[in-house]
């Protein structure tokens, strides 16, 4: 007789009617670019409406912008769940949590990819058995170091090599100073994770696809109408202000929610601002924004996005106004 850990309980309806808003979710945008394109042709006029019109292009360029890389994630993911064995990377990684963050965060140095990537990467690593901190420090660190953001964030800020230096080494030690302080202060029951064993790569793609892509599409729409409501002359006023323009800034990136690939273009054009609070613009943006926390609560769950969220933040603005400071 199996033993009472290998029985499953039949899903209920609760369950399939999860199953079913997660497979309709992300046709979700696909819903809302056909019903702009229409409201375009049927309502001519009465839709070209300057806020519509940039409410519009921003939650597609920001859903755009971010899909290649979540389905690169997603694509990530579902290869270590199909083909990598979970024992690797208890040999991959250091024994000791406390050791094995810090080589996480630096191995994501090597991933071209941006938060919308790291997520699903982040959470195929647990279930395959990382220590959850030392996933972590390579989900913040991975959009922030590698190497085509920094190449991105040269050509932005040419004549400028410490400013590339400086992102680098502020948002290393945000993510690896996070994860230290979940290893130590955080819970396992907080941090939700889906132990799906696949039976195929395409068939684990699918599931994250289909999980995370809904999220994405949250988070994209709460960015595009934010957008459209901070009035731009707020910025300006406040730019004279050092720690208030930290503070601002910071909170644009979290707004805006730009991909690491492009912030850095965004964050040169802010010619008003001092150079630590562009540094924390971009240390800030691939580390906490809108569409990455509703990815982070629908993977993780919201208890765990309440927490990490807020602790990531202040990290990031703390260290970013350190190292600026130092460096800028």
């Amino acid at each position: 007789m199996p033993s009472p850990q290998t029985l499953e309980a039949p899903p209920g309806p609760e369950a399939h009617g999860t199953q079913r808003t997660r497979v309709a979710v992300p046709w979700l945008f696909l819903v809302i670019i056909v019903a702009l394109l229409a409201g375009r042709l049927l309502f001519g006029p009465q839709s070209a409406s300057p806020a519509l019109q940039t409410w519009a292009t921003v939650f597609v360029a920001i859903c755009v912008q971010a899909l290649p890389f979540l389905v690169f994630g997603v694509a990530l993911s579902a290869a270590i769940s199909a083909f990598v064995p979970a024992s690797f990377w208890t040999k991959a990684l250091p024994k000791r949590p406390a050791v094995a963050v810090p080589v996480a965060g630096i191995a994501g140095a090597v991933l071209p990819g941006c938060e919308c990537a790291s997520v699903p990467v982040a959470s195929g690593l647990i279930s395959r058995g990382v220590t959850p901190a030392a996933a972590l420090a390579f989900l913040l660190s991975s959009p922030a170091i590698n190497p085509v953001v920094l190449v991105a964030t040269a050509v932005a800020f040419p004549g400028e090599p410490l400013m590339v230096v400086a992102r680098f080494t502020a948002s290393l030690v945000v993510a690896v100073a996070a994860g230290w302080l979940w290893l130590r202060f955080g819970r396992t029951e907080l941090l939700r994770i889906r132990r799906h064993e696949h039976s195929s790569f395409v068939e684990a793609m699918r599931h994250d696809l289909l999980h995370a892509g809904g999220f994405l599409i949250v988070g994209g729409l709460a960015a595009a109408t934010l957008n459209v409501t901070v009035p731009r002359e707020w910025l300006t006023t406040v730019a004279d202000v050092p720690w208030l323009a930290i503070l601002v800034l910071a909170a644009l990136a979290v707004l805006l929610s730009i991909c690491s690939e492009a912030d850095a273009f965004v964050a040169a054009s802010l010619t008003a601002f001092s150079p630590t609070a562009k540094l924390t613009f971009l240390v800030v943006g691939p580390m906490v924004d809108l569409k990455l926390i509703a990815l982070q609560a629908g993977t993780f769950g919201r208890a765990f996005a309440v927490r990490f969220v807020p602790l990531t933040f202040v990290l990031a603005v703390t260290v970013s106004a350190v190292v600026g400071g130092i460096l800028l």
